[in-house]
């Protein structure tokens, strides 16, 4: 019996002893905090050309009441959606992205509670095409036929999955060899990627809105579509080693 309690305690020592050399060991692998490591980013900038342009144009009316500022509001803009779809064809890309209707309040001089004056409504469409080309005559239709505001214009891409890939693939050359080029000035070899973060970001070209006026006339809008610039940055964390 006493020997057997003895090897029992032997064994469990033992387990003991082995147990704490394996803590011990697994405690000494090095960890990104004691690792060197050199930390760079990788930038890059893609131009192309838009294929798709959106125009959003609005028709704002105001009157003594909400019932009529609402009515001429709806058939002003019922007459410009009619004219753009006879232009553009049946498949028009025209959809309705806001519409309000608010009170026009008039403040006292001698100060005071304010009154209602009138009321504002306001119905934007946004209008999407590929032929760049009609932008121009899509803008003097829309006023000629009532619109009165033309809230914004963007040029962009209708897919911006290859560019994006490119402007990636770009960002991340440049990172690499951002690296190497400072391992090698400090005598160092790359061991290997610990972290690695990317982004990428599509910059539309935007014009701001233009206001008309109701008896304004308005000549030929001349629109140019330029370029687009497609951003990416890879930010690469990598382990070095003498």
């Amino acid at each position: 019996m006493i020997r057997r309690t003895l090897a029992t305690g032997s064994v469990a020592a033992l387990f003991l002893v082995l147990g704490m050399g394996r803590v011990s060991a697994l405690a000494q692998e090095p960890t990104d905090r004691n690792r060197a490591t050199i930390r760079v980013i990788g930038e890059a900038t893609v131009m192309v050309k838009p294929d798709q342009a959106e125009i959003n144009i609005g028709v704002v009316t105001q009157s003594s009441t909400a019932q009529a500022a609402a009515t001429q509001n709806a058939q002003k803009q019922d007459a410009v959606i009619g004219e753009l779809k006879k232009m553009l064809g049946a498949g028009a890309d025209i959809k309705t992205i806001s519409y309000s209707l608010n009170p026009d309040f008039k403040y006292p001089r001698e100060g005071g509670q304010p009154t209602i004056s009138g009321y504002t409504a306001s119905n934007v469409v946004q209008v999407k095409t590929s032929d760049l080309t009609q932008v121009g005559r899509i803008i003097d239709l829309a006023t000629a036929s009532g619109a009165n505001t033309i809230q914004s214009l963007r040029f962009t891409l209708k897919d911006e999955t290859a560019t994006r890939a490119q402007a990636l693939r770009e960002a991340s050359r440049k990172a690499r060899s951002k690296a190497e080029a400072i391992a090698s000035a400090l005598g160092l070899k790359l061991v290997r990627i610990l972290h690695l973060d990317e982004g990428s970001q599509m910059a539309p070209i935007p014009i701001n809105g233009r206001v008309f006026g109701e008896s304004v006339a308005v000549a030929s809008t001349p629109v140019e579509p330029g370029t687009i610039d497609v951003r990416a940055s890879v930010t690469l964390t990598m382990e070095v080693a003498p």
